[in-house]
């Protein structure tokens, strides 16, 4: 018996699988480079909780910059525009945020990223990325005096796309490095860079939602909400991803984070090409014109991308837990149903129909496989000497979630 409904549709019967559990069944050898674990009749050892998480977590000194960091932007806020006006900018700020961080979670619900990690990256953006904006403006100004004329057109359309992009960029390379255990391919580098760009955007848009407030009004305010919380809340989320997007490539392909270097570099150009030809549209060329003809087709492109990436995550889903089948951990059908979207729906369909509706086991079992690709895929290039351990723990927690599913 397997965790997955039949293709006649109809509810399977509760029968225990053919082996008390996935890490009973025989064994073969594995055609992929490394070779599930060998496993004995005592109780599996599990690799410690601070050990799965090293790799996959915060570094505690990045936290303590942002909080630092963020006294200070909340002091600048509240000292240049006011708290009355900060207030509704940031309520005005959170509603393109809400329907940023909806969108990046469908993209991230394949293989999900560590909360904290995601978290971390909304913090970055909203926090460390714009205090270095700031403060770079803020010494410009007092060198070279208040942006006006040629230099501000310069400001926005070179200076803005080059600081801002490598404040974000710079969060982007910062998780690559302090937790490439969670940083396994482009779409994790699309997620955390969407996530910074998308905090970037938030605290921003208090800025200007606030400014047009004080400036004009209800009807100000509205104007630049349109253009920024309606027209265009996806920009900052779509520059950063590029960088995230080359980040991650430089993952897939196992690199080191010396050698990863070169790779954000050409991610952290391409970011900033889109800034600066966004930046230039609206100073140079009609807005509107140029937002319908290239910038909505960007976009568009941009989420075809994204969907390309996500069904070749699913094919890399199926090899790896293919490996596991051919060694016997996993059956054909377990593998159908893990790695597609289709079979995962009616797999939790399925499990809604058993006694006390088995649908939360059902997620964890999904999570957890998948989890466990991603994890051999790493073990596969060599770049996570914790893989092994995790691999174990993984496979006894699959074992254990079908036990349950199939119990009385």
């Amino acid at each position: 018996m397997t965790l997955y409904p039949g293709a006649d549709r109809q509810r399977p019967s509760l029968t225990p699988p053919e082996f008390a559990s996935a890490l009973a069944q025989p064994r073969h050898a594995a055609p992929a480079a490394i070779a599930p674990p060998a496993v004995s009749p005592a109780p599996v050892q599990v690799p410690s909780a601070a050990a799965t998480r090293r790799g996959r977590s915060a570094s505690i000194w990045i936290i303590g910059i942002l909080v630092l960091l963020l006294i200070a932007l909340v002091a600048y806020f509240l000292n240049a525009i006011g708290p009355g006006a900060s207030l509704i900018g940031m309520l005005l700020a959170l509603v393109p945020l809400a329907g940023v961080l909806l969108a990046v979670r469908i993209v991230d619900r394949w293989e999900p990223e560590p909360r904290g990690l995601l978290v971390l990256a909304v913090a970055w953006g909203a926090i460390a990325a714009v205090g270095i904006a700031l403060g770079v403006d803020l010494l410009l100004s007092i060198v070279f005096g208040p942006a006006m004329g040629a230099r501000e057109v310069l400001q926005t359309v070179v200076q803005a796309p080059v600081v801002e992009e490598f404040a974000k960029g710079l969060g982007v390379f910062l998780i690559f490095a302090t937790a490439r255990r969670a940083f396994d391919g482009p779409v994790d580098g699309i997620v955390y860079g969407a996530l910074i760009g998308a905090g970037f955007a938030f605290t921003e848009n208090i800025q200007y939602f606030a400014v047009s407030f004080i400036e004009g009004g209800a009807a100000e305010t509205t104007g630049t909400f349109f253009l920024r919380g309606i027209l265009s809340p996806f920009a900052h989320v779509m520059f950063t991803a590029v960088t995230g997007f080359a980040l991650g490539l430089a993952a897939r392909r196992g690199l080191s984070t010396g050698q990863a270097v070169g790779p954000w570099l050409v991610g952290l150009a391409g970011a900033i090409a889109l800034h600066a030809f966004w930046n230039g549209s609206a100073v140079f060329g009609d807005f509107f014109l140029l937002y319908l003809t290239l910038q909505v087709p960007l976009f568009i492109g941009f989420v075809l991308g994204i969907v390309a990436l996500r069904r070749e995550e699913s094919r890399l889903t199926r090899r790896r837990l293919g490996d596991y089948a051919a060694a016997g951990w996993f059956t054909p059908q377990e593998v159908d149903m893990l790695a597609t979207s289709a079979g995962r729906k009616a797999a939790l369909a399925w499990a809604r129909t058993l006694r006390g509706d088995r649908t939360a086991l059902m997620k964890t079992f999904i999570a957890d496989a998948t989890a466990l690709a991603a994890t051999r895929q790493r073990a596969i290039t060599g770049r996570d000497p914790l893989a092994a351990g995790e691999e174990r723990d993984l496979l006894a927690k699959t074992a254990t979630t079908r036990a349950a599913m199939f119990a009385p």
